[in-house]
């Protein structure tokens, strides 16, 4: 298998990229990285897994330059990602870009007119399409076994320090432009284009935090109501994060999404996922048992959440795969994204 030559722009310590890099790294038969350059010097720490990592430092043009150079992984600040990623784009790179994307309507309507116009392989970091216990639950909705579905439920909090949520007042759209785009992302896959989308993101503390750390959003349906959201204050946030998809037929709920879990021999973080889905009996006159419904439980086999979505996005870029998320299906998805979190989209 051909290794794909690779460079990332981006090196901090709170985005992805101190977790894309190692995975990269890991995979040595798939990827060669070839250069690393820090644009978030003024606005966040390096990462110590950067300079330990043996990759050299360089500019952005020294990185655009490097000879052989196939693909750019875009992992910096969220206020940067689209700007780099369109000087990628517009050099002809296949790009795997962090999430979200930007705040700019406007500028992520160009990247993506950049992509289609060159038709380059391009993946945004939403690591949930590839969770296993996601991916089960989302081939139910299309096979129609839940019925149809009339709700969604996803949360995904944490507990995070003072510092860290007043960061989060950087976004206009606070933590749910941060981490709810995730959430977004499922709640679109499984129901599609809401007919409302009502923005209700605030802050925990006023006084303390000048930041809206409580992520949320509704999303209105002909035939019922979603939401999303995340709370940088919420004690035992992380373990309660979760998916619960509502139909007619059946219920499904993932919780915890992501089980951080050891594995004997294997010293990179792994996760595991846990999942029960509920269905109620369909036979014409079958006795209603909700009270005794239990479900079936399933847990799914630990991996690392980022080794298989860097893995396909170099089989993207060797042409051995398609990727199911077109630049249109992210265009669309960042247009409700940035409604949600309260800003205007065109």
């Amino acid at each position: 298998m051909r290794r794909i030559k690779i460079a990332q722009i981006g090196c901090s310590e709170t985005t992805h990229g101190s977790s894309i890099l190692p995975s990269m790294l890991r995979q040595s038969d798939i990827f060669e990285v070839v250069g690393l350059a820090d644009v978030d010097v003024h606005t966040r720490p390096l990462h110590p897994s950067f300079t330990e990592s043996g990759v050299p430092m360089m500019s952005v043009e020294e990185l655009f330059a490097i000879p052989g150079l196939e693909a750019v992984a875009v992992e910096c600040d969220e206020a940067l990602q689209t700007k780099y990623a369109i000087m990628a784009a517009e050099r002809g790179f296949p790009i795997l870009l962090e999430k979200p994307g930007s705040e700019s309507d406007e500028d992520f309507d160009r990247l993506i007119d950049i992509i289609e116009e060159k038709n380059l392989p391009f993946q945004m970091n939403y690591m949930y399409r590839f969770n296993s216990a996601v991916r089960y639950a989302l081939e139910k909705v299309r096979n129609g076994e839940l019925g149809e579905i009339y709700s969604v439920e996803a949360q995904m909090n944490c507990y995070e320090p003072v510092n860290y949520r007043e960061w989060c007042g950087n976004f206009k759209g606070g933590m749910l432009y941060y981490l709810g785009c995730h959430l977004i992302d499922l709640i679109y896959q499984i129901q599609g284009e809401p007919e409302e989308i009502i923005p209700l993101s605030t802050c925990t503390q006023p006084g303390i935090v000048n930041a809206n750390d409580l992520g949320f959003a509704v999303f209105k349906y002909k035939n019922g109501l979603s939401f999303a959201k995340v709370c940088g204050l919420e004690v035992g946030g992380a373990m309660r994060r979760q998916l619960v998809i509502c139909g007619t037929k059946g219920t499904i709920e993932i919780r915890p999404i992501e089980h951080p879990v050891e594995v004997e021999g294997y010293e990179v973080p792994k996760d595991t996922c846990f999942l029960v889905e509920t269905y109620q009996d369909q036979t014409p006159g079958a006795p209603i048992r909700d009270w005794a419904l239990d479900g079936d439980h399933k847990q799914f086999e630990p991996k690392n959440r980022y080794d298989e979505m860097t893995a396909f996005f170099a089989a993207m870029v060797r042409g051995d795969a398609v990727n199911p998320y077109t630049p249109e299906y992210e265009r669309k998805l960042h247009k409700l994204f940035i409604r949600a979190c309260g800003l205007e989209a065109k």
